[in-house]
């Protein structure tokens, strides 16, 4: 991490010292923000609208690697993947706290990084930086993040509506940040007895590092649908898997579904990479994770508004509850799927399909 010509203990600024340089110059652009950094709480005021929340906690060494992953970049990610929660609700962030906690081998420059991601992310997607705390570590860095959004009253999308018969959709491709997280694994296994610093080649394979490094929120696909005026029937980010985003939308919605193998997005270099690595492709789409692209239903009449928008794949449908969820394989098999998920508190989940 000593990538900075200056490095400036944290210790010479004190945690007021350090929350002053970090929040300096900034700018409130949204309406609903009253009061941002500098009290003892941030002032929001939504009046007619539903207000969203949501939260996410990430750990060095669980949810991310500091051998391979950039400071700035994973500050993005860290703000990216709230702004998906909330636009997996069909509502809009508006509101950003951050909360970390650093270990003595991190100076001023290192938090610099990481807030300047934080802040490129707020500043593309239109959100006010309003808060958060700092704190010593014994554990290296640890990150909190709690997104605040807004959607109108009655369009908020949630897990449990979806029906019988309802399309399933999915934004963009899926299985390629899984690929990128395996490539830079491979990479840091491959260098690690090496004195020298991490430096690999990676031409050629510079989507999947973009998708697994600094992954984007999908606000266009959520625009768009709302300018067809498609209102989905039920909604999730994918974060832990195409497989146990679909198991959570039925549970939730009491329903079945099946989903077809040669529908499933997947990009090029995906496919390239996983055949090198000899690995299931369909695994990596189903269970990899962390594509944040979104996963919903809709009522099946909506699906000549759904033929028109770019980069969303009809890929199943919707059964009964007593159907189970499975995924029709190309030769016609009908293949059992299972909540395969992320689990930071097992090394090893069992799965239904591989």
């Amino acid at each position: 991490m000593n990538l900075y010509e200056q490095e400036t203990e944290i210790s010479s600024l004190g945690e007021f010292g350090l929350i002053d340089r970090l929040t300096k110059d900034i700018k409130l652009v949204n309406e609903s923000t009253i009061k941002g950094v500098g009290d003892d709480c941030a002032v929001l005021r939504y009046g007619e609208k539903e207000t969203l929340v949501t939260t996410d906690l990430l750990l060095e060494g669980i949810h991310f690697d500091l051998t391979y992953t950039p400071l700035k970049h994973l500050g993005y990610k860290v703000a990216v993947v709230n702004f998906s929660d909330v636009y997996a609700m069909n509502g809009t962030p508006r509101q950003l706290t951050v909360s970390i906690g650093v270990s003595k081998r991190f100076t001023v420059e290192h938090i610099e990084a990481l807030y300047s991601g934080i802040r490129l992310a707020c500043e593309i997607y239109g959100v006010d930086l309003v808060g958060g705390d700092t704190s010593a570590s014994v554990t290296g860095l640890i990150i909190s993040a709690t997104c605040v959004g807004e959607a109108e009253k009655g369009k908020v999308v949630y897990r449990n509506g979806a029906k019988d018969t309802d399309l399933i959709c999915v934004s963009g491709d899926l299985g390629s940040a899984y690929m990128g997280l395996q490539l830079l694994e491979r990479e840091r296994s491959v260098s690690k007895d090496s004195q020298d610093e991490f430096h690999p080649a990676f031409e050629g394979r510079e989507y999947l590092l973009e998708r697994q490094l600094k992954p984007e929120a999908r606000r266009d696909i959520v625009e768009a649908l709302a300018k067809a005026g498609v209102v989905p029937t039920a909604m999730m980010d994918v974060s832990d898997g195409l497989s146990s985003e679909l198991m959570h939308i039925c549970k939730q919605s009491n329903t079945g579904c099946r989903i077809y193998e040669d529908r499933i997005p997947i990009d090029y270099q995906t496919a390239i990479m996983a055949e090198g690595l000899n690995m299931n492709l369909v695994t990596a789409a189903l269970n990899g994770g962390e594509d944040y692209e979104l996963l919903f239903t809709v009522p099946l009449s909506e699906h000549e508004k759904l033929q028109g928008l770019e980069g969303v794949h009809i890929i199943g449908h919707i059964t009964d509850a007593n159907s189970g969820a499975a995924l029709i394989t190309r030769d016609g098999q009908e293949m059992q799927i299972t909540a395969q998920g992320w689990n930071a508190f097992k090394a090893e989940s069992d799965k239904k399909y591989e």
